[in-house]
């Protein structure tokens, strides 16, 4: 957790924000993520895993590809865009560059791929290894691409390990707002080669009041900026202006006012130091402050923020391959708002308040995706008074935390524990959770931890999901080991799906309350409960009523439930047609193959008119058990119903195909969602999926807004 102390214990096509089922959580994104385990590839998938210290443990969903020298992996683009960003991985110690395709046209740019930031060790962080294995790196294309073009990357000699790419069409850079006093003009120097710190300094100091402008350009600072109040820094965009420092603003206070918008930050920490200030923000902005816009990456932290910080909004940002925290309000944060962000591969928790000093008041994480922190928590509230926790989507949790902590966990002195109303509403949570080394057993995905002192406060658990947590869904714990209550806590509205171990694991004494919660999935059994020490007292479970799928209880307190199916398939319920490429033998107009693949069930493919039978075939990019279709029209009422004769065919090898599903009539109704369902024998495996449509009684074509695929029936 902290970046600052030594600790006892810290504790696919895929959307960016996460599989369609998740995505009412988590921040609205300018970028559309594809994981590489689902593009086409000459390389080696490695994963699932979640041992900690494994690559493929850090990797989201738990997958990646392993290139090999002269091996690609090829994405199918699933958006306009003209720029990418790709985490990797490269063994420690090794260098070396990504060719890069467009179109099979090789670009002239390479990517390169440094494992310089990765490879972290803290020593002093018991339960910790090497972790921090995967890196980020960006490029802007140089041309436009469109949804189903086809971009890959080539290994030109170094193993590289590919986890994911994010493409987006950034925005040209803005224009120099009026009256602001430009960095450039107090001798700032563009190429990255002189040192700016002087004129950003002239440049703030003349600007009071007003906005620097930090023009397009690479900006270099040897030290950081001090004595900010009342002023606005912004930049041409966060992919046009860069600033390069790891120390950006270190100050204790400020009146206050602050704005940082629009550009980046890319740091040289390449170790966590915990003494050390390496820190975008270090300190207070003061009141009424702000940041937005921003690109962060290669600090120690984002923003350590104690002091004043009053009503401070950090908001639309991203944060990057930090060694620590990504965020944390460090004490007295009052009306804070931390929304709408983006972190992966934090090196501690990603965001955390921490009541040091003076209690964190008032303040909120809404709306944030979070994904991959590789040593603590993805989100952590370490004591504070009336704080919420709404709307986060957090994935792919590692080692010594949950997806998200609720805790009494003090670290040091004056501490001020949870009260008031702890709000947790509105999150979703995908494989997080857990083995802690230093307990010997598993973190859930939530945990309510009296580590230091007893949960008073009234802490309410609304509206969670909780999807593929390698071991429990909600932990109630003291994990300190002194066995403190945790007490007035209510879970309502939670739905859990396919949990390795239990639903709730219950280890110290207390109350909770369970309402509207459903488990499916569940590998070992509905409850553990098992207070430790065994002495501390009960843990009395109420069944508010509405609760279904985890009524038993695990009867041996003397060993721990294991996964009951092993480590649960990185996400089940993944539509694995979407975004993969599709061909057809014919289609009418604009109406092409790929739009059935789109994710958008108002575009449609619509095949040649009058020549039945038409075909329609998708590359799932592996042979993949599938066992249900989902075929969609658009849902409009202007779609007069209809049916549709389609036999389902596989293969899997794109040459020889079988009959899987006989020719049948599927009703389509707008009245019922213009969708039809399918079921696939248990036996089935395909990695080309084929419908071919023999007859349509609402128009002479094969027509579908939507076909999807699931492994689970």
């Amino acid at each position: 957790m902290s970046a600052a102390i030594t600790v006892a214990l810290t504790t696919g096509l895929l959307t960016a924000t996460a599989p369609t089922a998740h995505a009412a959580a988590g921040a609205t994104l300018p970028f559309t993520s594809v994981e590489a385990e689902s593009a086409t590839t000459t390389g080696t998938r490695i994963g699932p895993d979640h041992t900690q210290g494994t690559l493929a443990s850090e990797a989201s969903g738990r997958q990646a590809v392993r290139l090999g020298s002269g091996q690609r992996v090829e994405f199918t683009v699933p958006r306009a865009a003209n720029a990418v960003n790709v985490a990797y991985s490269v063994p420690d110690g090794q260098s070396g560059t990504l060719n890069v395709y467009v179109n099979g046209t090789r670009l002239a740019r390479t990517l390169p791929v440094t494992s310089k930031y990765s490879y972290i060790d803290t020593s002093w962080i018991p339960g910790a290894k090497t972790h921090h294995f995967f890196d980020n790196a960006r490029l802007l294309l140089g041309q436009n691409v469109q949804p189903g073009d086809k971009v890959a990357f080539e290994s030109t000699g170094t193993q590289v390990t590919l986890d994911v790419a994010d493409f987006e069409q950034v925005a040209a850079a803005a224009g120099q707002p009026a009256g602001s006093v430009s960095v450039t003009a107090k001798g700032a120097d563009p190429t990255g080669n002189g040192d700016s710190t002087q004129a950003f300094r002239d440049a703030i100091s003349a600007a009071q009041g007003g906005v620097v402008w930090i023009p397009p350009g690479d900006y270099r600072l040897t030290s950081a900026l001090s004595g900010l109040q009342n002023v606005t820094l912004q930049g041409a965009g966060s992919w046009h202006s860069v600033v390069h420092s790891s120390r950006f603003i270190d100050q204790s206070g400020s009146s206050g006012g602050v704005h940082l918008k629009d550009f980046a930050v890319v740091g040289e920490v390449t170790e966590r130091v915990d003494s050390n200030p390496d820190n975008f923000v270090n300190g207070s902005l003061g009141p009424g402050s702000s940041v937005s816009g921003m690109w962060l990456q290669h600090l120690k932290v984002g923003l350590w923020l104690t002091g004043n910080n009053d009503n401070l909004v950090v908001e639309n940002n991203r944060f990057l391959d930090m060694t620590a925290d990504g965020l944390n309000l460090n004490g007295n944060a009052r009306g804070v708002r931390v929304r709408n962000n983006f972190l992966r591969n934090q090196g501690d928790d990603a965001l955390a308040m921490w009541s040091l000093y003076a209690p964190d008041t008032n303040s909120s994480f809404e709306n944030n995706t979070i994904t991959q922190p590789n040593l603590a928590n993805g989100i952590a509230i370490y004591g504070g008074t009336d704080i919420a926790v709404r709307n986060n989507l957090v994935s792919d949790t590692n080692a010594l935390g949950s997806g998200i902590a609720i805790s009494n966990q003090k670290f040091l002195d004056p501490f001020f524990p949870l009260a008031g109303t702890i709000t947790v509403e509105g999150n979703t949570l995908v494989r997080a959770g857990a083995m802690n080394p230093n307990w010997s057993h598993p973190m859930g995905a939530l945990r309510v931890d009296s580590y230091d002192s007893a949960i008073n406060a009234t802490v309410n658990i609304t509206g969670t999901t909780i999807t593929d947590s390698p071991y429990s869904a909600f932990e109630f714990v003291s994990g300190g080991g002194q066995g403190y209550p945790v007490r007035n806590v209510t879970v309502d509205g939670a739905t859990v799906r396919n949990t390795g171990t239990v639903v709730v694991q219950a280890e110290a004494q207390g109350a909770a309350t369970f309402r509207n919660t459903t488990a499916t999935g569940v590998g070992a059994a509905g409850v553990y409960n098992c207070p430790y020490p065994a002495s501390s007292g009960a843990f009395a479970l109420t069944d508010g009523g509405g609760n279904s799928g985890w009524n038993s209880t695990w009867s041996d307190c003397s060993t721990w439930p294991q996964p009951g199916q092993g480590n649960p398939d990185p996400d089940p319920n993944r539509n694995l047609a979407k975004g993969r490429p599709a061909t057809a033998t014919g289609s009418q107009d604009v109406y092409t193959p790929g739009k059935a693949v789109d994710g958008d069930a108002n575009s449609y493919w619509e095949s040649a008119n009058n020549a039945f039978p038409q075909s329609w075939t998708v590359d799932l990019g592996a042979a993949e058990p599938v066992r249900r279709l989902v075929l969609k029209l658009p849902p409009q009422s202007a779609w007069q119903a209809r049916t549709q004769t389609v036999t389902v065919l596989g293969s899997t090898d794109g040459s020889t195909y079988s009959t899987v599903v006989g020719a049948q009539g599927y009703r389509f109704d707008p009245a019922t969602g213009n969708t039809a369902t399918v079921t696939l024998p248990g036996s089935t495996s395909l990695r080309y999926l084929r419908l071919s449509v023999s007859a349509n009684t609402g128009w002479p074509a094969g027509q579908f807004s939507e076909v999807e695929a699931y492994r689970t029936s």
